[in-house]
């Protein structure tokens, strides 16, 4: 007799009180006129900042790299508010503390373009999509 997924459950597959899911998104979020705003310690500080917005909404970043972010995210958290939270948080904290490093590249009042991409990893394994985003070209 074999064992069935119920004895052998899949680490990725995710419960909650009425929804069992598997979901993981990329983000990606670019600077006001795709300006290159960032250093490399702005982008460090950027992954801390946007670490603890995920552990508040009980989401879990799993790569971050550049200007971009694998985040999985569970479905009882809409994802515009997640990303509205990312992008408000880190724009207040990066301008606060590289103000006149953010002055030089961005004015206006905007960090963040208004538009940002979504994707579902649509069964890519999670080993295929951190690569990708480990090779990004980070900033010295």
């Amino acid at each position: 007799m074999g064992l069935c997924q119920r004895w052998n459950p899949n680490p990725d597959v995710r419960t909650g009180r009425h929804v069992v899911y598997d979901l993981h998104v990329h983000l990606v979020f670019v600077t006001k006129y795709r300006r290159k705003a960032f250093t490399d310690s702005m982008l460090t500080r950027t992954e801390e900042i946007m670490r603890e917005v995920c552990a508040d909404f009980e989401v879990e970043l799993k790569q971050f790299n550049g200007e971009q972010d694998h985040v999985h995210y569970p479905p009882k958290v809409q994802l515009s508010k997640l990303v509205n939270s990312l992008k408000g948080v880190s724009s207040r904290r990066l301008r606060q503390e590289y103000d006149s490093h953010v002055r030089r590249h961005l004015w206006g009042g905007h960090f963040w373009s208004g538009s940002y991409f979504a994707g579902s990893c649509g069964g890519a394994p999670l080993a295929v999509v951190k690569q990708y985003i480990e090779n990004q070209q980070r900033p010295v």
